[in-house]
């Protein structure tokens, strides 16, 4: 089991998709002559800002409001995230309750036009805790959700921007065969994991998504950040799970203290296997400074602890 995790991952990491690329691939592109003269898309946070370059190529700036690492959910916007809203020509937004200051931001912005980007997906509901029975927000986590985030990308930029569409078409067209492609890499890969080791175990309830469409069994010890976070009560529940289950790796994210996580290891025999990244990009020289990569990196973490530990 060792050697054929050692090879998926090296076929995830050497691979690739095969499809044409769209114009850029990071989330701020080189700098172009006279690009600030482009109307500017700002975006939420870091995962869209990348995707919406897929798409807009070099028509359109597009930057993020929060910088990589930052948490999304309980973001404390300044004065100038405020200069730089009433400066852009469209906002792109998650939506789903992702973005609770939202209201706040946006109330000061009346006149710029905003987006949702999770329009047309169907939730999945948080079954526990304060939020229980409102939509899980991190539905950008699924890759088949993710042609739909695209799309409606593709749909904003063109009516922002007409005279761009066949650019916006070929690019959101290129961009979606790249993500077909690493989705069918990542089930591939998966199929390694034994029926009863297929478990994601993290902090934050982030998964719920990618999940359901890999035939994984989600455990976390929140469903929200910034809800109660690590207490007593949600570690001996992930505890027992993880011991009964006899779960071999557990997980947290990139964007909260996973000083939790690591104790429900050392209780519970697990190996803490690693970080993934949910709610924001890494730097360029990161691990997963794309949306592609980032899925490609959480993926190779999750094989590589659930695979490593099972053989060992």
């Amino acid at each position: 089991m060792r050697g054929l995790s050692w090879l998926l991952v090296g076929v995830l990491l050497l691979g690739g998709c095969t499809a044409p690329r769209p114009e850029n691939r990071q989330a701020t592109p080189p700098t172009q002559p006279n690009r600030d003269e482009h109307p500017l898309v700002l975006t939420t946070f870091t995962v869209l800002a990348d995707m919406a370059q897929q798409v807009a190529g070099d028509r359109l700036r597009v930057e993020s409001l929060m910088k990589p690492g930052t948490e999304v959910h309980s973001y404390e916007f300044t004065p100038s995230d405020l200069v730089r809203g009433q400066q852009a020509a469209l906002i792109l937004e998650n939506g789903l309750g992702l973005e609770r200051w939202g209201d706040r931001f946006y109330s000061s912005l009346p006149n710029v036009p905003r987006i949702t980007l999770t329009e047309g997906i169907t939730p999945i509901p948080i079954q526990e805790g304060a939020y229980r029975g409102q939509a899980n927000p991190h539905a950008w986590m699924s890759p088949q959700n993710a042609l739909i985030y695209v799309e409606n990308i593709r749909k904003a930029l063109t009516a922002l921007d007409p005279a761009g569409a066949e650019t916006y078409a070929a690019n959101a067209a290129a961009y979606k065969a790249q993500i077909r492609a690493l989705d069918q890499q990542l089930r591939q890969a998966l199929t390694a994991l034994p029926a009863d080791k297929r478990y994601i175990v993290t902090c934050e309830g982030a998964f719920s998504y990618l999940a359901r469409d890999y035939d994984l069994k989600e455990v976390y010890l929140w469903p929200l950040n910034a809800e109660q976070e690590g207490t007593p009560r949600q570690m001996t529940r992930v505890i027992d799970m993880v011991r009964r289950k006899q779960i071999p790796a557990v997980f947290c994210e990139s964007t909260v203290n996973a000083a939790p996580q690591q104790q429900v290891a050392r209780e519970s025999g697990a190996t803490f296997a690693g970080i993934f990244y949910v709610d924001s990009l890494s730097p360029p020289e990161g691990n997963a400074p794309t949306y592609l990569d980032l899925l490609k990196y959480n993926i190779n973490t999750l094989i590589n602890g659930l695979t490593e530990r099972t053989a060992s």
